[in-house]
């Protein structure tokens, strides 16, 4: 049976038993801009003879500098499988549903056509940190050789920011941290001087928590989570105050792995899936959102009833059941070992529970719970993960 719309010649319905698959990208399937071997020939076995894939299938990065058709085209590239935007799932994809915010002024953080991106996702009013020096230049002082010049004339003025979007790591971070707190401690109003006793704190959305992330280096990079790490800390140490987010997009998150799924369905006719499978190289990320999200799952099929609002603890995200269960039975996670995650290390348990608790790579914000950094299953690289799918899922094709 095949499905029909914009997947129609990439994905195969699976009739028997329902499966999805969820990729991560940077560490599994490439690092870098140089793919992984075992991926082209995991991908070759995932297709059927007319270059179809045997189940829906997205790839999920925390990856927020570029738009879902230029990901889609890389990967295309790369693994030589034809992939669609449809199949992409980016950091800042579940922007498109936080409509409250689309009318609102928002200043936006990271590198890329963050502009483009932003509106693409919906925000119609959107200024960017190089607007913001532009209009303010005696804002950017970390760089002494850079001396601002004034404008001749006053500037046209800024509309008050309403809320900040952070897509991802800059390239200047003593920039953005400086004029980030700026406007934090002046309510969107970077021109005026500080308030540190502010009653409430401008919404904060951010993209992509990952502390570190893998490239061709032998050693992780920093990710945009380190980046956050020190905004939090300078926000910290200046009011006394922890900073809040209106949101933590991206891996691990709940709203991320509940949008993957919709887009999965959406491949599968709009039929459920009975299991997820989601591979992944970092721990505190791929695999603990996949278990974070399995719990989630397990929650919501044991409720009484449906309407129920549950509470899936470690993010602490609260998500309101659908009134007929949509979703997926349960989300497997597969931990390769291309990545992040480095097989000379033990995995976390209650054994060395002492040593998380003391080193712990999640966002402040993640419980830090053994149990959802332990994967149900830990291969090689990905065409091993793929293996492992097909032996599981191989009585239903």
């Amino acid at each position: 049976m095949w499905c029909r719309g914009f997947l129609q010649q990439t994905v195969r319905h699976v009739s028997s038993r329902q499966a999805g698959v969820i990729f991560d990208v940077d560490g599994v399937l490439v690092r870098g801009s140089a793919v992984i071997p075992a991926a082209r020939r995991a991908f070759r076995k995932l297709l059927d003879s007319n270059n179809n894939f045997l189940f829906p299938t997205v790839f999920v990065t925390n990856a927020g500098s570029c738009q879902r058709h230029h990901k889609a085209q890389q990967l295309s590239h790369l693994l030589d499988v034809q992939i669609t935007p449809e199949q992409v799932v980016l950091s800042h994809s579940p922007l498109q549903m936080m409509k409250s915010f689309h009318d609102k002024c928002v200043l936006v953080s990271g590198q890329g056509p963050v502009t483009h991106i932003a509106n693409t996702l919906g925000f119609q009013r959107v200024m960017t940190m190089e607007q913001l020096s532009e209009h303010h230049p005696l804002l950017d002082m970390v760089d002494h050789s850079r001396n601002p010049t004034l404008p001749s004339s006053p500037p046209q003025s800024l509309p008050q920011i309403q809320a900040i979007i952070l897509f991802g790591e800059p390239v200047r971070w003593e920039t953005n941290l400086q004029m980030l707190i700026d406007v934090l401690l002046t309510n969107g109003r970077p021109e005026c001087g500080y308030d540190t006793q502010l009653s409430a704190q401008l919404p904060v959305l951010a993209c992509n928590t990952d502390l570190l992330w893998m490239a061709e280096a032998p050693s992780p990079r920093f990710g945009h989570g380190m980046f956050l790490l020190c905004l939090e800390s300078v926000y910290r140490k200046l009011t006394g105050r922890e900073l809040e987010y209106k949101a933590l997009l991206g891996k691990p998150s709940l709203v991320t792995y509940q949008y993957a799924e919709q887009v999965l369905r959406q491949q599968n006719c709009n039929r459920r899936l009975n299991t997820i499978y989601a591979v992944g190289d970092n721990l505190m990320t791929d695999i603990y959102g996949a278990n974070l999200y399995n719990r989630y799952l397990a929650q919501r099929h044991a409720a009484v009833t449906t309407t129920t609002r549950l509470v899936a603890r470690g993010m602490g995200s609260e998500v309101m059941a659908e009134e007929e269960p949509m979703s997926a039975i349960q989300c497997h996670s597969i931990l390769v070992c291309t990545g992040v995650y480095n097989p000379r290390f033990p995995l976390p348990s209650d054994q060395n529970s002492s040593i998380m608790e003391t080193v712990f790579h999640g966002h402040r914000d993640l419980v830090p719970e053994p149990d959802l950094m332990e994967p149900s299953h830990m291969v090689e690289d990905v065409e091993a993960a793929v293996d492992l799918l097909l032996q599981q899922e191989g009585s239903d094709l």
